[in-house]
């Protein structure tokens, strides 16, 4: 039966037997998952966190949503410790560097759901000579005022899209999306 220690500073080792565990000096023996509890201390989150941050291929945590979930997720990954190797090196923090590039975002034309009322408002809007408020009104069955919200919070807050906004010799108001 596999046996595992906790030395100091709280790195898991595994032992092909508790024999062999429990010759180890300055570390702390057991074999299951309810010993394990015991041995991370009520109180002590963090030392969770610290047993979690030193095992060997896992992402790095800065807290457990549960005690329980703490003890449950550490368990499964110190089952896939090497019993024959003996003391895993302890998981080394990342020194990965920034590219010094962002990301950039391709050009999509904007999409809604087909038949919704934002797909539209989006097909209306890309037309070349744009539309008007009226139109709006008339394709989604919106009063002016929704439209006009709808334009600034989802369109251009949201999507982020530049809406332009004219007026045409008549006076009527007209809207486009800026491409």
């Amino acid at each position: 039966m596999t046996a595992y220690t906790i030395d100091q500073e709280n790195n898991v080792t595994a032992y092909a037997s508790a024999k062999e565990a429990n010759g180890q000096p300055h570390a702390e023996t057991f074999s299951s998952a309810k010993e394990l509890a015991r041995l991370a201390g009520k109180g002590q989150a963090s030392r969770l966190v610290d047993i979690w941050n030193s095992l060997p291929g896992q992402t790095p945590v800065k807290r457990f949503t549960s005690r329980k979930a703490a003890i449950t997720r550490i368990w499964l990954a110190i089952q896939q410790l090497d019993a024959s190797v003996g003391a895993q090196a302890p998981r080394e923090p990342s020194k990965r560097a920034g590219s010094g590039q962002k990301a950039t975002r391709k050009e999509t034309p904007p999409t809604g759901r087909d038949g919704s009322k934002k797909a539209e408002i989006l097909n209306l809007l890309c037309r070349e000579d744009g539309s008007t408020l009226e139109d709006l009104m008339a394709a989604t069955g919106w009063q002016a005022h929704s439209v006009r919200g709808f334009i600034s919070g989802s369109l251009r807050k949201k999507m982020g899209l530049v809406v332009q906004s004219s007026k045409r010799e008549s006076g009527e108001r007209v809207y486009s999306i800026a491409s």
